[in-house]
């Protein structure tokens, strides 16, 4: 079946920018729902937050969704977002319009098929031909004349029809086994969280006794119950004045700012040994922020609270950390082990706020643990870095064929709008 080589995305569809949102359409007598970027994720639409704004009749006519027309993202922070799709699949009357962060690519009648040309907008995005066109600085852009200056070889509407059936069939399989994918990627996150639990609260041990703590129901009969402070100095952070820019020179002492929770998130990483941010001596002392010996355990308390670290060299924090300096009966790692088995419970029973959960430094300072022996501890740490090395092999392996995954969905894609595969003979078809 012959194909319509070089033909302008011009003349397979028309391509609009949406209206602008200002002030004076927040309120009035035509209010409707409309999409914006970031309602548009690629391949599908996220309507779990959509807005409204005031466009008149005529306004709903010339910036309305209807079905079929495949939405794309204008503009981005991120060039690797810029271009991402999804086709309009709604089937009610209730007019939708777009906003001006989004293109809509509506496919001519008679000539494109609204999901062939939604699966065309996928390949442009995934293979980057889309980030290419884009420019700008901070925020990149894609014109609207850019992409109908685009050039493609187009299949009979027919064809384009059965093309775009293929992929919605391929790649729902493809989805499937992604999906999959993620639910044993869950599961091991789970079953690592789960043993450092039974670790730190010694499940193998047969004699046991009922615990006092909040976030186990039994602990080893031989184990006791202390309050933190008993047995490490709790200390906090600050941040120098930035109305002193003399304070914020020569800045040579590692900070541990909220930043640096990326490092530590996903709970492998226990020692922090570089930081973003850096404080002067001059700002440390004119401050009430103190500089921590290595080894020290911080534990964030306010916008991504619960998660915690050790200090691989003398540092100091913001406000936004407390600190426990361990003695000598406390090993820093085992601490750091039994903050993270009781975050969940710090973050329900403790943590205060609905959108910014913050852990005020009185519930802190009343923390109890359990605390076996001193050698024991050092045997506990060992064995959930011996148990997590193992699980934390499998999760790499997962997210390995995820990866392959994803990739060979994009290449199924590339393939079958460009024509190097014939889909009426390539059901199950492996692209790799």
């Amino acid at each position: 079946m012959t194909w319509a080589a070089n033909v302008s995305v011009r003349s397979i569809a028309e391509v609009a920018l949406g209206r602008q949102r200002s002030p004076q359409h927040a309120e009035g007598p035509f209010m409707v729902k409309y999409l914006r970027a970031a309602n548009v994720k690629d391949g599908r639409l996220d309507l779990s937050d959509v807005m409204s704004m005031n466009f008149t009749p005529d306004e709903q006519r010339i910036f309305g969704l209807k079905q079929g027309d495949v939405l794309v993202t204008e503009g981005s922070g991120s060039l690797t977002s810029v271009g991402a799709s999804a086709v309009w699949r709604a089937e009610n009357s209730e007019p939708v319009c777009f906003q001006n962060t989004l293109l809509r690519l509506r496919p001519r009648a008679g000539v494109t098929d609204g999901r062939f040309l939604g699966w065309w907008a996928r390949s442009a995005f995934g293979s980057g031909l889309f980030a290419s066109l884009a420019d700008g600085a901070n925020i990149y852009h894609l014109s609207a004349e850019r992409v109908r200056a685009i050039r493609i070889d187009l299949p009979p509407l027919n064809e384009q029809r059965r093309i775009a059936d293929f992929l919605d069939a391929e790649t729902a399989r493809i989805d499937g086994l992604i999906e999959a994918q993620r639910r044993v990627t869950h599961l091991l996150r789970e079953r690592r969280n789960v043993g450092a639990i039974a670790h730190i609260t010694g499940l193998t041990e047969p004699k046991r006794r009922t615990s006092r703590l909040a976030w186990t129901d039994s602990l080893p009969a031989g184990w006791p119950e202390v309050r933190l402070g008993l047995v490490a100095r709790m200390g906090s952070g600050h941040t120098p004045s930035r109305s002193h820019p003399e304070w914020w020179t020569d800045c040579t002492i590692p900070w541990i700012t909220t930043g640096e929770v990326s490092q530590v998130r996903d709970d492998r990483r226990e020692v922090i040994t570089e930081t973003r941010e850096r404080i002067s001596a001059l700002g440390l002392a004119n401050s009430a922020a103190e500089l921590h010996p290595p080894g020290t355990v911080v534990l964030c308390r306010t916008a991504s609270a619960g998660y915690s670290a050790v200090m691989g060299a003398s540092m100091a924090t913001s406000q936004d950390f407390v600190t426990w300096t361990c003695g000598p009966r406390l090993n820093p790692f085992y601490l750091l082990w039994c903050l993270r088995a009781m975050r969940q419970d710090l973050l329900g029973r403790l943590a205060m706020g609905s959108t910014h959960k913050t852990i005020y430094v009185p519930d802190l300072q009343m923390l109890r643990i359990p605390l076996p022996g001193l050698h024991e501890q050092e045997q506990i740490v060992e064995r959930i870095r011996e148990e997590n090395a193992r699980i934390d092999q499998l999760i790499d392996a997962v997210h390995r064929q995820l990866q392959l995954l994803a990739e060979r969905r994009q290449a199924l894609i590339t393939a079958a709008v460009t024509g190097q595969i014939d889909v009426t003979t390539a059901r199950g078809v492996d692209v790799s």
